[in-house]
């Protein structure tokens, strides 16, 4: 007979047998998503082949690393690159028994449930189970859901089977490598590459013991333990770390007493998409860049692409340090010259008008409009609140009080400029700076920005008549009044800048160096505005020119990309490239995907691209050039050229400067036409845009390595041809005169 205590036990073996064949059962149901009620577990293929976010990074022609696009900023880093105390801290703090089990630390599971029942939390997922969860996101992507998806048991047993089969696939290097590349360490960092950036600004084979500890410790809550907001936590929670390192003998008792009084000695670096080279230029390609990736099957902001530039990162330097350096200079300078008035109030518009209608232009006025509806009374007056905001200054950003409304109108007193360089060679653009500051004005004046260029376009005019109608440098014309019929019958006489006439023959160059507005006049009535609005075109404006005789003096709107690559032409021999601004792009693993050229395309002759470099010279070397401070404030002594433009009421203020290996491209003004300086002292291209062409260029030049020539190649069969100073003072066969049916 069985006894009682028999039974007892045979009903307990029973029970443990049933509840194991129930769980195994389960878990061979979740296995193979039995009826599609578990969700799907990622195959063998995508076990072998995980995809995590990668950040594409965009480089310099040099290999110096401009900027990402990401979603989430994460970049990979190889095991080589992991030193030693980084690893021993996350086993210590993580997972201690990380080399000795296959996926599943039964002995911390199991332990699990004692903590559960004593009310106690404690983590049992293994390294390699967080990985799975980091990898793939079973809990949130829709790839993986299923009816009964959401409950918790079958979450972790899909989380375990991932992971046992990661560990069968990797080796537990590979492992740990991939941990560190795709854990988050807050902020909106993640991966140990991109949290030794953030934190210490340093790559992570340099970490120090107790950084790494810190990084460690950030894992258990990236939020919770944040060194920047809350640098007291941070700091105990990198001494637990040390002491699991202690208790664990990774490190010795005397290392962590004196670790443990270290600070946190952060050095906080923000990457996004404000900081960096050359961010106009970044934030322009980007539009490219995500056609390019859906043309070709790619993510921008998660495969890891890296994209390499014409960009020159010791130009680009430069460039951004000249157009700091004369921009807050010349800021300074208008403050002062509109102190306690309003610079556009000297126009007589309204300014109450005036200023809203700016601010509907502004990202907080959409988004009130959004809320509220279009309804611009109730929006202007919610914009009247005060409320706290950073804003600009001079001298780097600041915390303050103002309305929205009263930040629109202290904006509107700042200056912009567009600055770009180019290889007149091969077409490859070297430095792009579309304004002062892009976390605070993210209009580029580069490409999207148009303005009237003024006198920079009359060396189109100049090329036109010497390509088209015989003319050289030497060629004289009468200084006087040149007058136009317009459209509706009222004449129309362009004045010179000083209001005066000499009424004497001067020879091309002078004229185009001393910016002689009747010159120019005579050019345009020779001629022909529709064929000069052809010829710009040809040479690469693309913006739409009105085929006028005003164009003579550039009152047609066109950017500081389109003069430059025209001016482009005239450096080399008169053929022009397409700009090129991207040279390859790879995938994460080094494969090149698409290399990029361009086509040069003859079109102007040599002979009149040199004449034209020889015209551009003048302006620093003829008596009365506008660009003459090169030479007598600038040190310039290497052969330049260049032409300076100056819009009506000092609207505008440009510099196009050329030299034997870059043609660069400067704008300066306000938001607003309407806005400028009082008077030419300061508001002309020569104070405006020239001194950023002028320190830029300084350096340039006295930047060896980078080998720019400082003297232009002249044709063999041209050399000797320009001379036109025997010819300045006497009227010879060189004499043009415009033919009667001119007059």
């Amino acid at each position: 007979m069985i006894s009682f205590k028999d039974k007892k036990i045979k009903f307990l073996w029973v029970g443990f047998w049933s509840f194991a064949l129930f769980i195994a059962l389960f878990i061979f149901s979740i296995s193979i998503n039995l009826f599609g009620l578990f969700g799907k577990i990622p195959s063998l293929e995508i076990l072998e082949n995980p995809k995590s976010d990668l950040s594409s990074e965009v480089y310099t022609e040099d290999n110096v690393l401009m900027g990402k696009y990401f979603k989430y900023n994460r970049s990979n880093a190889d095991y080589t690159d992991l030193p030693v105390d980084l690893v021993n801290a996350l086993i210590a703090t993580e997972d201690v028994r990380f080399y000795r089990h296959s996926g599943v630390d039964f002995k911390g599971t199991f332990a699990i449930f004692l903590y559960a029942v004593t009310f106690q939390k404690r983590g049992s997922s293994t390294l390699s189970q967080q990985l799975a969860k980091n990898l793939f996101q079973m809990r949130q992507s829709k790839e993986y859901q299923g009816p009964l998806s959401k409950f918790m048991p079958v979450v972790k047993f899909k989380e375990i089977i991932t992971a046992t089969r990661l560990e069968r696939a990797y080796t537990k290097k590979e492992i740990l490598n991939m941990y560190l590349n795709t854990v988050e360490f807050g902020n909106g960092t993640y991966g140990i590459t991109s949290a030794a950036k953030k934190y210490f600004n340093k790559k992570p084979s340099k970490l120090k013991t107790q950084e790494a500890a810190m990084l460690i410790g950030l894992l258990k809550g990236p939020s919770v333990y944040d060194p920047i907001r809350k640098e007291e936590k941070a700091l105990n929670r990198r001494n637990t770390v040390l002491s699991q390192m202690v208790k664990y003998n990774y490190l010795s008792k005397d290392q962590f007493e004196k670790l443990k009084l270290t600070p946190l000695a952060l050095d906080i670096t923000y990457e996004n998409q404000n900081t960096g080279l050359a961010p106009y230029f970044r934030d322009y390609i980007e539009d490219y860049l995500v056609n390019w990736c859906d043309d070709h099957g790619y993510n921008l902001y998660a495969d890891g692409l890296k994209i390499y530039t014409t960009i020159n990162s010791k130009m680009q330097t430069y460039a951004e340090d000249a157009v700091s350096n004369h921009m807050k200079a010349l800021q300074k300078e208008f403050f002062a010259e509109w102190k306690g008035k309003t610079p556009w109030a000297s126009n007589k518009l309204d300014d109450r008008k005036f200023v809203e209608r700016f601010a509907k232009r502004s990202e907080r006025y959409r988004v009130l409009k959004a809320e509220l509806g279009n309804n611009p009374e109730l929006i202007f007056k919610e914009m009247s609140k005060k409320v706290k905001m950073k804003i600009y200054t001079l001298r780097g950003t600041r915390d303050t009080t103002m309305s929205p409304m009263d930040s629109v109108r202290y904006y509107l007193h700042f200056l912009h400029t567009g600055m770009v360089s180019m290889d007149p060679h091969n077409g490859q653009v070297k430095a792009w700076v579309g304004d002062v500051n892009f976390r605070y004005f993210k209009y580029d004046h580069v490409k999207k920005g148009a303005r009237q260029p003024g006198s920079t376009f009359k060396p189109l005019l100049y090329a036109y008549a010497i390509e088209e109608k015989g003319l050289t440098p030497c060629s004289k014309v009468l200084d006087t009044q040149v007058p136009f019929t317009m459209p509706d019958g009222k004449v129309w006489i362009p004045k010179n800048s000083n209001n005066n006439y000499s009424n004497d023959y001067m020879t091309l160059r002078l004229g185009m160096a001393r910016s002689v507005n009747t010159i120019a006049a005579y050019l345009m009535k020779l001629s022909g505005p529709d064929s000069i609005v052809a010829f710009a075109k040809r040479l690469g404006i693309s913006s739409q020119l009105e085929a006028v005789p005003t164009l003579a003096l550039g009152t047609s709107d066109v950017s500081v990309f389109d003069m430059t690559q025209a001016y482009c032409a005239f450096v080399n021999n008169g053929y022009r490239y397409e700009p090129l601004m991207i040279t390859r792009i790879e995938d994460k693993y080094g494969n090149i995907l698409e290399e990029f050229r361009n086509i040069p395309q003859q079109v102007i002759s040599s002979e009149t691209a040199a004449s034209m470099v020889y015209m551009l010279k003048g302006s620093a070397e003829e008596d009365g050039g506008t660009a003459r401070d090169l030479v007598r404030k600038f040190n310039i002594t290497s052969e330049v050229g260049g032409k300076t433009g100056t819009t009506q009421n000092s609207a505008d203020g440009w510099f196009m400067g050329v030299s034997p290996d870059l043609v660069s491209g400067v704008w300066v003004g306000a938001d607003d036409k309407n806005i400028h300086f009082p008077d030419m002292r300061f508001g002309q291209g020569a104070r405006m845009a020239l001194p950023i062409w002028g320190l830029y260029m300084q350096k340039v030049f006295a930047d060896k390595n980078l080998g720019v020539k400082t003297k232009f190649e002249i044709p063999e069969s041209l050399n000797g041809s320009f001379d036109c100073e025997s010819a300045a003072n006497e009227v010879d066969s060189t004499v043009v005169d415009l033919p009667a049916s001119f007059d």
